[in-house]
């Protein structure tokens, strides 16, 4: 591992820690020419399926893009960090699970939608809104009542 300060190739491992969930593996390192630390993190490299987007151009799939989009719906709202990793992280599954080598962003939207809705309502009326380009109040009620449909379903 090269020193990023001085480009130096020789570094020493201090020391190495396993993330709780097992994924990411954190080393503290020591560079043998200028003496100054700094944190590696490694992680499983898996293949996403290319994102197709609407006007039918195709992307890498970004992480950075999703948690933004995320951030977004749930700006100040009471959720946790640690709630929109585990979203995120689901939806990630699912689409290294997908046999497609494609993906449409609609899909992932569709995505994004389902784990709002289990984590935020108003968050998942945000970013529906938006998502699905409502136009007028009734749009906004409709999607109103299908989160209190399923609210209190679940209630009973």
């Amino acid at each position: 591992m090269r020193c990023p300060f001085c480009g130096h190739a020789d570094t020493q491992v201090l020391d190495t820690r396993v993330s709780d969930e097992g994924d990411v593996i954190r080393r503290r390192r020591r560079c043998g020419d200028c003496d100054r630390r700094f944190t590696t993190y490694e992680r499983i490299d898996l293949q996403f399926p290319a994102v197709v987007k609407k006007n039918g151009s195709r992307v890498d799939y970004e992480r950075s893009k999703l948690l933004a989009s995320f951030r977004l719906a749930l700006r100040k709202r009471p959720v946790t960090a640690e709630a929109v990793d585990h979203a995120v992280q689901r939806i990630e599954e699912k689409l290294i699970a997908s046999p497609e080598r494609e993906i449409s962003s609609d899909r992932i939207g569709e995505l994004v939608m389902r784990e709002l809705k289990k984590i935020d309502k108003v968050a998942y009326v945000r970013f529906a809104s938006v998502y699905r380009s409502f136009e007028d109040l009734s749009e906004f009620a409709d999607a109103i009542d299908e989160v209190q449909r399923v609210s209190t379903r679940r209630s009973k």
